[in-house]
């Protein structure tokens, strides 16, 4: 009887066990090592050593890069990153079931023998929290269909490409320049908007190159070479070669879909969603996507390498890093007439209030080039003349071509004065001319003031871009004077839902014009779109006929309800306040006040992310050196504990008005221990006249 319990108590809640004789598992030998004993260290802990001592020893050679393929702790770490983007939650590192852990250990003892095979469906190691068991195995038609079909690549290969990724990033990372900032860490097309608006304030000549064709295919020839640059392990490399040669399931295109979207019959069959399963929202999604800008719209994806496909991509263009840091270093000719830009590593422009005074070029001035790189768009600055850009942009086809095997013409490096505007992330960088008031002292001493003639650098948001990234979701139509059309497939939506998804779209858009000159100007136009659009929707839907008669009944941000004139409803405040439903808030942004200003935040001069910034300080303090100094530095200051400082911080400001930094120098401690020597002097002198005086 004990025996047949334990059989219905494994069939009822480990379902999985009974189908596995069915499935076509890949596992040859039976887990002989637990893994809960693999298990030792924390992963976020051995993850967080490994970004130290890839900062630590940026140049280090990497020999022995399958022993941390051997870590247990890091599959772990894959497999919640997976399981989190294939379900919308993680799962806890404590509420993996042992025979999760178990088929995960085979997977990673698969790699290690070198027995993976990459896009293999019908021996899996592993299987996703959602797919479903199946008790028959599959023929071989359905599994050929199936890699054919899939756009996602299989679950275990997901885990490995994070597990590698995991692995290479703390060992590139360091190597990479200040020059690129895509797909990287802390740094974002923000960083390049606040780069481009801090360093290329005095540069005349732009030049805008396209190396985007790198990112749809690239040579594994290529990549290795610049891999094994910093990495020597024969199993990881060739883990890698495997991922970048094995082909991956083409996806079909348009008219193939159309097709088989018309054998299959006009109304296709749904799916329905789980319990657990995150509720999408496709129309949002293809909104806030659709604005992406051209620069950021291509994300490489080579062969079965997925994640770790920006990451390669970085890798094989840190060479043209390099390399345009070494041509900006010859590139760069100080001129003793210049006050400004005579600095090598300075441009001199941090503050955006700060005139630049024309003439700006010349062979007189300082001649001097900067450069910058966005996934696989660069853009570089020029200061002098026409020539030196033409040079420069003759150098870097030719080290393409050498180096990666581009062939690139002039009409993909053109090549723009910054008077007619280059067009970069969906924003326009131009000269802006102002007139400033100058006051200086003459030479009698008199105070003269006088209207001089600077320019400055402008970064505004192009509105025809915005206007073309709108007409590509279909909401607007024309060009000169667009006009707004109503958003269809919220038809079926609440007025509530609408106008708060719509909400969320125009917040993305007001962070995403975040650095643009005329922020308000293109925040209030999208806008007034996305309000005439949704005026449009709600005059079809509650039969209103027109945007006006829509206003007039929702007040000009949609914030009132609207409802059908078949039947009487209750009050929208009897409702709201009964719970029946959502409070309806109005469109954001309909008044200029009302949108935030301009972000003109100096960027610094040796910015670096927040994460970079912690791991040098941290490697900084565990140096000996470090050590000595500070305790040299205890010993002449004293040790002051934390609460005495606040005090005297306290006290100074009572006392003074103003916070001071308390912190003792050996100058003010020889003045107190003076201070304290006479004073001592003085109590016994005192004491010995009053004993005299008793006596």
């Amino acid at each position: 009887m004990r025996g047949i319990w334990r059989a219905i108590c494994i069939q009822r809640f480990y379902p999985a066990r009974l189908c596995r004789p069915l499935l076509t598992v890949a596992r040859k030998e039976v887990v002989k090592e637990d893994p809960y004993t693999l298990m030792k260290e924390d992963g976020i802990q051995v993850c967080s050593n490994m970004w130290v001592q890839g900062f630590k020893y940026p140049t280090k050679m990497m020999t022995n890069v399958t022993g941390f393929l051997k870590r247990f702790e890091l599959w772990v770490i894959a497999y919640q990153k997976v399981c989190a983007d294939e379900t919308g939650e993680i799962p806890p590192r404590n509420a993996i079931r042992k025979v999760v852990l178990e088929d995960l250990l085979a997977l990673r003892n698969a790699v290690l023998q070198s027995e993976f095979k990459w896009g293999s469906r019908s021996e899996p190691y592993i299987r996703s929290p959602k797919e479903k068991f199946r008790t028959k195995p599959l023929s071989k038609a359905k599994l050929k269909l199936l890699s054919l079909s899939a756009k996602v690549s299989p679950f275990q290969d997901r885990i490995v490409q994070e597990v590698l990724l995991i692995i290479l990033e703390p060992i590139f990372e360091p190597r990479f320049t200040q020059k690129s900032y895509a797909f990287r860490p802390g740094r974002s097309a923000h960083t390049v908007l606040r780069v481009i608006r801090s360093n290329f304030g005095g540069y005349v000549w732009f030049l805008k190159g396209d190396l985007s064709t790198i990112l749809d295919e690239v040579k594994a020839g290529i990549v290795m070479t610049c891999l094994t640059k910093a990495i020597r392990d024969k199993k990881v490399t060739d883990l890698i070669k495997s991922a970048l040669r094995t082909p991956a399931a083409v996806e079909p295109s348009d008219d193939e879909k159309k097709q088989k979207k018309k054998k299959k019959g006009k109304f296709p069959k749904k799916r329905v969603l789980s319990e657990n399963e995150p509720k999408p929202d496709p129309y949002w999604l293809e909104t806030f996507f659709g604005f992406a800008p051209e620069e950021a719209e291509k994300v490489p994806s080579w062969g079965h390498c997925g994640v770790l496909s920006p990451l390669l991509a970085n890798i094989c263009l840190n060479e043209l890093d390099h390399w345009m840091e070494e041509r900006i270093t010859e590139f760069y000719c100080p001129s003793s007439t210049d006050v400004i830009w005579n600095d090598p590593t300075n441009s001199g422009s941090y503050n955006p209030s700060w005139p630049e005074f024309v003439p700006t070029s010349g062979r007189e001035k300082t001649r001097k080039m900067d450069y910058i790189r966005y996934g696989g768009h660069i853009l570089v600055g020029v200061r002098g003349p026409r020539g030196g850009a033409v040079y420069i942009r003759r150098k870097l086809m030719e080290y393409c071509e050498e180096k990666y095997g581009l062939k690139l013409d002039k009409d993909g490096f053109p090549i723009e004065h910054v008077s007619r505007g280059v067009l970069f992330l969906d924003h326009m960088i131009c000269r802006r001319v102002i007139y400033p008031t100058l006051r200086y002292t003459g030479s009698g001493g008199e105070i003269v003031s006088r209207k001089g003639v600077g320019t400055l650098l402008s970064v505004t948001a192009s509105l025809e871009r915005c206007i073309s990234q709108f007409r590509k979701l279909n909401f607007v139509k024309g060009d000169r004077d667009p006009d707004p059309q109503p958003c269809s497939r919220m038809y079926f939506a609440t007025q509530a839902h609408s106008n708060l998804q719509m909400n969320k779209f125009l917040e993305t858009m007001a962070e995403w014009f975040r650095y643009a000159d005329n922020r308000k100007k293109v925040v209030r136009f999208c806008s007034y779109i996305i309000r005439g659009s949704l005026a449009k929707l709600y005059a079809a839907k509650y039969k209103l006929r027109s945007r006006a008669k829509v206003y007039k009944a929702a007040s000009r941000n949609l914030s009132r309800p609207l409802k059908e004139r078949e039947g009487e409803l209750p009050e929208y405040s009897e409702l709201l306040r009964m719970g029946l439903i959502d409070a309806i808030h109005g469109i954001n942004f309909t008044l200029s006040s009302l949108v935030p200003t301009t972000d003109y935040t100096p960027f610094p001069t040796n910015w670096m992310p927040q994460h970079e910034r912690v791991l040098q300080e941290y490697i900084k303090v565990l140096t000996p050196k470090t050590f000595k100094e500070q305790r040299a530095l205890l010993k002449q200051q004293g040790l002051i504990t934390p609460q005495d400082y606040m005090s005297m911080l306290v006290w100074n400001f009572k006392m003074h008005g103003v916070f001071t930094d308390c912190t003792p120098t050996p100058e003010t401690q020889s003045k107190q221990q003076k201070y304290i020597g006479q004073s001592g002097e003085n109590d016994r002198n005192d004491e010995d006249g009053c004993i005299s005086n008793k006596s």
